[in-house]
């Protein structure tokens, strides 16, 4: 195997590690919200197909990518529906396009029937929860299809050992009912969204 061979499997293991902690954050961010009452939130099961099985029952199989669901779905107290998917990066910015079509498409239904939808994200060692529809109509938002930290440091959210997606970290009133209500916006009213 060369060098860029073995330098690749080690980001991707780095990488897919880095995931698996940033989810063990965001359910026990889940616990938390259950334990005090605000909310009963899941992670939604990875999609997997069966390849192979043998007569003992063990078998072999693949995730498979293009029918991923959002990562996070529940009820927060009140009856509104949460529907987020989580991602992470080591980088100093994240695509867009690390959603796939299926996600999006996800999200935009549960937006439409009144849920709390986002993205959950991690860049580098801050934690921010990004509105549906900001990410969806991130090229007019930001003028391209990547967001930075300061880009979306007004969606910073807290971190106490669990990642609180509930818990905006900014104290101004103004940026938080903002935040919240881009949160719940009518979705037929979002031709051009200000942040």
């Amino acid at each position: 195997m060369d060098d860029k061979k073995l330098q690749q499997k080690y980001k991707n293991k780095v990488s897919n590690a880095q995931g698996q902690h940033f989810e063990g954050y965001i359910k026990a961010g889940c616990i938390n919200y259950r334990n005090v009452g605000r909310g009963e939130i899941d992670k939604t099961p990875e999609p997997f197909k069966v390849l192979a099985k043998d007569k003992t029952g063990k078998f072999t199989g693949r995730f498979t990518r293009e029918h991923a669901q959002p990562d996070f779905k529940g009820a927060l107290k009140g009856g509104v529906c949460i529907c987020f998917e989580a991602k992470c990066t080591l980088k100093d910015n994240i695509k867009r396009s690390v959603l796939t079509d299926t996600q999006l498409e996800t999200l935009e239904r549960y937006y439409k029937m009144g849920a709390v939808t986002g993205v959950c994200v991690c860049i580098q060692d801050k934690f921010y929860f990004i509105p549906y529809l900001v990410w969806d109509k991130m090229k007019s938002c930001f003028g391209r299809q990547y967001i930075t930290q300061e880009d979306v440091k007004r969606f910073e959210i807290k971190f106490n050992g669990a990642v609180l997606f509930l818990d905006y970290v900014s104290k101004d009133k103004k940026i938080l009912d903002e935040n919240y209500s881009l949160l719940k916006k009518n979705f037929e009213d979002d031709t051009k969204v200000d942040i």
